[in-house]
C-alpha cells in the first residue's frame, strides 16, 4: 500500500519532466503520421525475444522500442502504459512486447537496461520497468544511478544481495546490445518506435490513437 501510494505521489512531477524531456521531439514529429508497413519477421533463432505480457492467443502484438533513459519512453509509460495493461492488455485483446534499445549517447540507458535484465532473474521486470520510468527524473541525471536501482529493487521486494550480483557483473550487456542491434537491422532509429503487427509506428501516441490501430486489426465483437 505505502508502494503504491509512493509511485501515485510520483504522477504529476514526473509526468512534468517527461513532458520537458520529450516536448520538442514529440512536436517536431507532430501526430497521426502515417504507419510504415513492414516485414513482422520474428526474431531470428537464438535472439531475445524480449519482455512479453498478454496471452500469446492475443489477436494484435505490439512491440514497443524503448530507451529507459528516453524521455518521451518515460512519457508513454507513465501517462499511457496504465491504460494499456488495463484495457488491452488484461482483457486479450493485446500481447504487449518491450524491446530495449539503448541510445548511443544515453550515459545511463546501459545501467537502466541492466537493472532492468537483474529484475528479470527474479521475475519482476514490470515492477522495475514501472519503477525506472516513474521515477525517471531521481536517477537520469546521476553521475551513478546504481544506487537508485538498489533502491527500487527493495521497493519492490527483490533479493538484494542477487540483484547487486548481477547488476555488477553487468552478463545481460551483449544481450541487450544484440537486441538493439536486430532493431537497427530492422530499421529501427528512435525511441519509443511500436511495431503493431505488420505496421509500425514512430513516436509518442496516446491511448486512443493506439486504440484506434488495434480496433482496426481486431474489431471488438458486438
Amino acid at each position: 500500500m505505502a508502494q503504491q501510494r509512493g509511485l501515485k505521489g510520483f504522477y504529476v512531477g514526473l509526468t512534468a519532466i517527461a513532458v520537458v524531456g520529450a516536448g520538442a521531439l514529440y512536436l517536431a514529429r507532430g501526430r497521426g503520421a502515417d504507419p510504415q508497413t513492414i516485414d513482422p519477421t520474428p526474431v531470428a533463432a537464438g535472439g531475445f525475444p524480449g519482455y512479453a505480457i498478454g496471452p500469446d492467443s492475443a489477436p494484435v502484438t505490439i512491440v514497443e522500442y524503448a530507451d529507459f533513459e528516453c524521455g518521451a519512453c518515460a512519457q508513454f509509460a507513465i501517462l499511457t502504459g496504465p491504460d494499456i495493461k488495463e484495457r488491452l492488455v488484461a482483457t486479450g485483446r493485446v500481447r504487449w512486447i518491450f524491446r530495449d534499445f539503448p541510445i548511443e549517447g544515453h550515459r545511463n540507458a546501459m545501467p537502466a537496461h541492466l537493472a532492468a535484465a537483474c529484475a528479470d532473474e527474479q521475475g519482476q521486470f514490470w515492477a522495475m520497468h514501472d519503477q525506472i520510468f516513474f521515477n525517471h527524473g531521481r536517477w537520469v541525471p546521476e553521475a551513478r544511478p546504481e544506487r537508485r536501482f538498489r533502491e527500487f529493487a527493495r521497493a519492490i521486494g527483490l533479493d538484494g544481495d542477487r540483484f547487486d550480483d548481477c547488476l555488477s557483473s553487468g552478463r545481460y550487456r551483449e544481450r541487450i546490445l544484440a537486441t538493439r542491434q536486430e532493431g537497427v537491422t530492422r530499421g529501427i532509429g528512435s525511441t519509443p518506435t511500436f511495431e503493431i503487427n505488420d505496421q509500425r509506428m514512430i513516436g509518442l501516441m496516446g491511448y486512443d490513437e493506439l486504440r484506434a490501430h488495434v480496433d482496426r486489426l481486431a474489431p471488438v465483437q458486438p
